[in-house]
């Protein structure tokens, strides 16, 4: 045409690249369809994908150990045994505790199966008064037996063989990654050379998911002090068992102390009626809310960017993909997500005003500021280009 040539939108480099031409409706479909392709693949998956973002989490919060061995002279051998005895060590110490006292639970229970039985009877009567149907009030009360839970620990404890073939396989996936956590680093310079900004939007993950780490667990170990002390002293039995599961449940956003409630009061409940459950509730809703949700989401969307919103929507969606494990690295994985996604690409720096917490001012020039007045212009000296006459 006239000696003219039609460039190429993807050789150019345009925005739009190959799919210039294509409306944008049409690109929004298609791209919704891929992410519901990858997350129904992700929630096949997820037998495979919860274990590998967990190990990948763990070595990235283990690993500045590793880091600073290596600066006060260890071998990278000795550096990487060392993380993996620190890490093996602590999985393991912690999965004999849980399944100790999860034991002592199941006794425990078995021993006041009694006092649920009456308890049962009672809200029968109860719901019976308020005008409720006899049989309709039986099986409401039946439904809430407390005494189900002795027979739910033992399928738990039962099953405890499906949990090491998981701990198993998860401990496999942190000896390999450990192993090769001491050549990351130049895996990522020969990365940054071709894709600078991936390697930037990965540093910023890390960072961010160590952060998250820190901050979670310094609250967490807050709160399972104050809620173990508060317990202790109300005579609750296996105070230890519930700190630990208040710092775990801090991991899971929002809905974390719920969740670390409920088996410390329904204990109390047994043991020393409903006063003494209504005095845990009282306890944990004023000190889990006032440390969990007043305080910590202020240091947590500091140091990750998401606000409170995406945290919980988060929780809710990977949850729902991932199942437990989902729950536990909500943040983490939304801040893989964003890095892959987001971060990566300058043209998708748009998106972070709709993540971030507190998304930042606009720019505004000060001179600007200073000349606007009202609806109209006043010139100053710095607008002439030539001084004035005298």
């Amino acid at each position: 045409m006239d000696g003219a040539t039609v460039a190429d939108p993807s050789a150019t480099g345009s925005p739009g690249g190959a799919l210039a031409g294509v409306p944008r409706g049409v690109v929004i479909l298609l791209g919704a369809a891929a992410a519901v392709v990858v997350v129904v693949g992700m929630y096949a998956g997820s037998w495979l994908l919860g274990p590998l973002l967990l190990a990948l989490v763990i070595v990235i919060a283990v690993s500045p150990l590793q880091t600073w061995l290596r600066r006060v002279g260890w071998p990278a051998w000795a550096a990487t045994l060392s993380l993996v005895v620190v890490i093996y060590g602590t999985l393991l110490v912690l999965t004999a505790f849980l399944v100790a006292s999860v034991s002592q639970l199941s006794a425990l229970l078995a021993q006041n199966e009694a006092k649920a039985q009456q308890l049962v009877a009672s809200l029968t009567a109860a719901l019976a008064k308020l005008g409720v149907d006899p049989t309709q009030a039986r099986n409401t009360a039946g439904s809430a037996d407390l005494s189900k839970l002795a027979a739910s620990l033992g399928s738990l404890l039962s099953g405890l063989g499906s949990l090491l073939s998981s701990l198993v396989f998860i401990l496999a996936l942190l000896l390999f990654l450990t192993a090769e956590s001491s050549g990351t680093a130049r895996r990522m310079a020969m990365i940054a050379d071709e894709r600078p900004h991936m390697i930037a939007a990965l540093d910023g993950f890390v960072r961010g998911t160590r952060n998250y780490l820190v901050v979670t667990a310094v609250f967490g170990g807050i709160v399972a002090v104050l809620d173990g002390i508060a317990l202790w002293i109300m005579g609750i039995p296996l105070v230890l068992l519930w700190a630990v599961l208040a710092f775990i449940t801090n991991f899971i956003p929002n809905i974390g102390f719920i969740i670390g409630l409920v088996p410390p009061a329904l204990l109390a409940l047994l043991t020393g009626g409903w006063q003494l459950a209504l005095a845990v509730v009282v306890v944990y809703c004023v000190l889990n809310m006032v440390i969990q949700s007043l305080i910590q989401p202020r240091f947590i969307g500091d140091s990750v960017g998401l606000s409170a919103t995406v945290t919980f929507l988060a929780l809710l969606f990977w949850a729902w993909v991932l199942g437990p494990l989902g729950a536990l690295l909500a943040i983490p994985v939304t801040l893989l997500v964003k890095a892959v996604l987001v971060d990566s690409d300058p043209r998708a720096r748009w998106v972070e005003a709709l993540l971030g917490a507190d998304p930042p001012k606009p720019k505004t020039e000060k001179p600007k500021r200073a000349r606007h007045i009202g609806n109209g212009h006043r010139p100053t000296a710095e607008d002439s280009v030539t001084p004035p006459r005298t």
